[in-house]
């Protein structure tokens, strides 16, 4: 009978170090990231859109630099 009273009373403790310990904390850390995430989706929202720039290419004239960017190789016997 006391082994029965003892066995509930481990039951509970584990259950309550269980809530207090892991399920609040992880509830508030949750929350915490949520109301972040929505600052930063308002923020983003009330910024002006980024205007897109086409890229820029630069043509560099080819026949100069594929002539001097060769080596020739001689197989060593």
């Amino acid at each position: 009978m006391i082994v029965k009273y003892i066995l509930w009373a481990l039951l509970v403790y584990f259950l309550y170090k269980f809530v207090f310990e892991f399920i609040i904390p992880v509830a508030r850390a949750t929350k915490q990231i949520k109301t972040k995430v929505s600052d930063f989706h308002n923020q983003m929202q009330q910024q002006p859109p980024i205007p897109e720039r086409p890229p820029s290419f630069k043509k560099t004239p080819t026949s100069n630099t594929n002539s001097k960017d060769y080596i020739d190789f001689e197989e060593v016997k």
